[in-house]
């Protein structure tokens, strides 16, 4: 026999992990003797080819861990012997294919991490040897067919996160062969069938997380004893929870976020039947309706318990001392209850936790010593609750303590023990609202990996340490409200990272720096130290004076000065008349409407002639409601941007009134600064109302990533760093805006031209006309309401759930962060013409982000990378080092973006995580 002859014979062909690219040839169809082909976990791409129909003797096709794209051929529906069809974690798209319903040998298939959109196709119903359906982590969408009901021989079916809606037949419910069961992440509805137990009795996993399923939970759960996994959080179930005394194999209990529970005493008797579940590694009920008190039996829940949720309930009384026999526990949140007493000492005996959270309850006492035992320690919340006495030195000889520590909002008092050094690796301290006396300990400077430190609002004394100067990664400092005194030192101007320094309400004295963050009126606070001078002219301090000779004046002397301030008190009052009367005159008066806060009153006389009668030359921008240009005042020489209203436009002089008041009441580095808002008539006798604000010469963040080019301009673009510090800084801004205000408020229309770029390249948000207050406590009813203008934002970076009528909140802001993160990240608008046929910026970074991340970035990011390496002297080896960090940085960014851009505005990232984690990524990448 030849060779070709040979091969065209081959039965088996095994090629996974051969680190195979390209394309699969047409010829393949030629191999009519193949049972298995695997080429599995290889980098091939471009489509399937249809001659694959031509392997009729085929078993086993699988194509798993590549990058094939296109859609799924039908002929594949000629393979009749087909038995595993794996097709997982691709890039295919399109719809799955009806032809595959013919396949009535097939056993498993995969198509699972893929872009498929559509349904399911009905045809399945026929593949009556099916034991396994994976096709999670897709776009498909609509009904799940009743006919998958006909499926007998059926063990798993998995579809979570894809789009499905609707109820799910009775009959899929009714397959008494299903061991696994996931419809997580879909849009479900309906109840859960009262049978659930007892028509699926070999049912092991069960998943219905983050639908919007109803009713209660079944109590014929009980009966299903094989059950390990039982997932029904954030839905819309109420009522109580059943016995669970017969699932003594439970692994994992989750039924956080629902409306379970009546706040009553008995709520949580459910709980005592665990003890039975000996296996019992995860019980979360947090976020929901549950009152009563934890009973004593949960000291019998299994000892392999690694995290126990109950934050956010109604639950009472004290901590049961029993806890302390959950040894493994590594996980334990209590927050937002209504618990009381002590907290045990025998909590010191959870030696394996990692975090615990018991903040917003009413605990009291002391923090017990024994806590110091939790050697492996990262988070620590013990805020707002009324606990009392000295800090225990152990618990800041906790060297493992690493992201949060927060005793914030109580009534500690004592002197900061020394063993605060020992907190190196320590990223937020929180210790504000306390009765805390002394000095700050010099120790406190050894925490150089500070970012967050809190310690307002207490009763310490002396200077501030000169220790402090090695925190030089600090970007909130916050010491307000004590009895600090001596001079501001002078460190910390050079502190780059530092966003926010308060100091006010103390006794420092002495000159205000002016550089640094000092410069930044709208990060530094140090008002109510009467001993202050200089500093930047808005913080309205008055000029220091030098030391001044001791001998007094002459008699003579003292009459000069008399007569002269006598003379210029007359010339100063005739000079303000005049003004006034001249003022009363002028045609086209405009006022401010920052009367006080200001540094300017600009008239639109003024306006006008800054910019050169609002010259087309010197428009640098055209919003929904009106225009900018920039403009230079002739006395001050000042650059300035003027934002003039289109009164025509319906909703402009509600966007007016309400920037003017967001602008009045907030200020932070990363906010835009405004210097006055005029509103009066032009020389036509129409209504003129316009804001004033610094000119950014960089101009906006739209302009960076998107530029319009002249035929001679360069192009411009960011690379990573400032791609990175941007996004920080924005993030910064909306971490004040949500969390900081004394009324949190969303922005409502974040994206890249309301980002705004200073010389040094910060970011600043912009454009506040479609803000909202979440409470009525800033504005009168009416521009609290009205902020929003009906408007939710702009298309593309607008959240689903604002088109369907849901009110705003900061989870909307996030979700337009996410979006302007992807964006600035791949160098593609939301509505780039690239995402067409269902394909989104969601898809596309999704599909990116399994293994080929540096498909969908910004190419101009590695370029830039290139061309840096290229003119170092480092080795090959260094630069692959450099460009796979490059990698995993883009890699965990683009991550962070998919985690705000969630479907449910609950499972957003939380804005402080974000500053955190970007933060961390570009710290990782300067690094290196």
């Amino acid at each position: 026999m030849k060779l070709h002859e040979k091969l065209l014979r081959i039965a088996v062909k095994h090629l996974n992990s051969f680190q195979l690219s390209g394309s699969i040839s047409s010829h393949v169809g030629n191999l009519s003797f193949l049972r298995e082909l695997d080429l599995s976990n290889n980098s091939f791409t471009h489509e399937i080819p249809p001659q694959i129909g031509h392997l009729r003797r085929l078993q086993v096709l699988s194509l798993y861990n590549n990058s094939f794209d296109g859609q799924i051929p039908p002929t594949i529906s000629n393979c009749s012997n087909l038995a595993f069809f794996y097709l997982d974690n691709n890039n295919l798209a399109g719809e799955i294919p009806v032809e595959l319903g013919s396949l009535v040998k097939l056993k498993s298939i995969y198509l699972q991490r893929n872009n498929f959109i559509g349904t399911l196709p009905p045809s399945f119903g026929n593949l009556s040897s099916l034991d396994i359906l994976g096709a999670y982590q897709n776009q498909l969408n609509g009904n799940l067919p009743e006919s998958l009901g006909q499926l007998k021989s059926l063990r798993i079916l998995s579809i979570f996160e894809n789009e499905f809606s609707g109820t799910i037949a009775p009959s899929i419910f009714n397959l008494s062969s299903i061991e696994g069961l996931d419809l997580s992440s879909n849009h479900f509805q309906g109840n859960l069938p009262m049978e659930i137990g007892n028509s699926l009795p070999k049912l092991q996993h069960f998943s219905v997380a983050v639908n919007q399923f109803t009713g209660i939970i079944p109590t014929s759960f009980s009966n299903a004893s094989n059950l390990e996994l039982l997932d029904l959080l954030v839905n819309n179930l109420t009522g109580r929870v059943p016995s669970l005394d017969k699932l003594h194999r439970l692994s994992e209990f989750m039924i956080s976020v629902n409306n379970l529970g009546s706040g009553k005493a008995d709520d949580l008797t459910f709980l005592s039947t665990l003890m039975n579940a000996t296996a019992l590694q995860l019980l979360g009920i947090g976020n929901n309706n549950f009152g009563g008190e934890l009973p004593e039996q949960i000291a019998n829940f299994s000892k392999e318990l690694n995290i126990f949720v109950i934050q956010n309930n109604q639950i009472s009384g004290k901590i049961p001392v029993g806890i302390e026999v959950l040894v493994n526990l590594e996980v334990l949140y209590a927050d937002g209850n209504k618990l009381s007493g002590y907290i045990p000492s025998s909590l010191g005996n959870l030696t394996n936790l990692l975090e615990i959270f018991l903040y917003n309850n009413s605990l009291q006492g002391t923090i017990p010593s024994s806590l110091g035992e939790w050697k492996k320690l990262l988070k620590l919340d013990f805020s707002t609750n009324n606990l009392s006495g000295p800090i225990p030195p152990e618990l800041f000889g906790l060297s493992s303590l690493s992201k949060l520590l927060s005793l914030s909002v109580n009534h500690l008092s004592g002197s900061i023990p020394e063993e605060v050094q020992n907190l190196k690796n320590l990223g937020i301290l929180d210790l504000q609202d306390n009765m805390l006396s002394g000095e700050i300990p010099s120790g406190l400077g050894s925490c150089t990996d500070l970012e967050l430190l809190f310690m307002g609002s207490n009763l310490f004394q002396g200077s501030i340490p000169s220790s402090f100067a090695s925190l030089r990664g600090i970007r909130e400092l916050n010491l307000s409200h004590n009895n600090l005194s001596g001079k501001i030192p002078e460190f910390l101007k050079g502190f780059e990272s530092l966003e926010l320094l308060d100091l006010s309400y103390n006794d420092f004295e002495g000159m205000v720096p002016v550089e640094g963050v000092f410069k930044n009126f709208s990060a530094t606070f140090v008002d109510g130290n009467k001993n202050l001078c200089g500093g930047i002219p808005d913080f309205g301090l008055p000029v220091c004076k030098f030391e001044q000779s001791k001998r007094r004046p002459t008699a003579k002397l003292k009459v000069i000065i008399s007569v002269v301030c006598a003379v210029v008190s007359i010339a100063i009052f005739l000079i303000a008349l005049l003004l006034w009367h001249l003022s009363k005159r002028r045609k086209g008066e405009a006022t401010s409407l920052f009367d006080g806060n200001s540094l300017l009153k600009l008239s639109y006389q003024s306006l006008l002639k800054a910019t050169n009668g609002f010259s087309s030359d010197n428009l640098i921008g055209v919003g929904s409601f009106g225009s900018v240009y920039k403009g230079i005042l002739d006395q001050e020489g000042m650059i300035i941007a003027v934002k003039v209203l289109n009164l025509m436009r319906r909703g402009a002089s509600k966007t007016f009134i309400a920037e003017c008041e967001a602008l009045r009441n907030i200020r932070h580095r990363n906010l835009v600064k405004v210097i006055t808002a005029c509103s009066g008539v032009d020389y036509q006798g129409n209504d003129f109302k316009a804001l004033v604000y610094n000119f950014m010469v960089n101009g906006s963040l739209e302009d960076w990533l998107h530029p319009t080019l002249g035929l001679e301009e360069v192009p411009r673009s960011l690379n990573i760093v400032q791609r990175l510090s941007i996004a920080i800084d924005i993030a910064c801004a909306l971490e004040y805006l949500h969390n900081q205000c004394e009324t949190p408020i969303v922005h409502c229309d974040l994206k890249p031209s309301n980002i705004l770029l200073d010389e040094e390249m910060v970011g600043h948000v912009s454009d506040f006309g479609l803000v909202k207050f979440l409470s009525s406590g800033v504005l009168d009813n009416s521009t609290n309401h009205s902020s929003s203008l009906g408007i939710r934002g702009t298309v593309g970076y607008c959240p689903p759930e604002y088109g369907v009528g849901s009110e705003v909140s900061t989870h909307g802001d996030v979700f337009s962060f996410g979006m302007l993160l992807l964006e600035m990240f791949t160098g593609k608008k939301p509505i780039d013409d690239l995402f067409q046929n269902n394909l989104s910026l969601h898809s596309f970074v999704k599909r990116g982000l399994s293994e080929q991340v540096k498909e969908i970035v910004d190419p101009k990011l590695f370029q830039m990378q290139l061309n840096g390496d290229a003119t170092s002297n480092h080795n090959h080896n260094f630069r692959n080092g450099r460009n796979n960090i490059l990698i995993e940085c883009l890699t965990s960014t683009l991550e962070i973006g998919m985690c705000c851009f969630m479907e449910s505005p609950q499972e957003r990232m939380n804005i402080s995580d974000v500053v955190a984690q970007l933060t961390s990524i570009r710290n990782k990448l300067v690094g290196t």
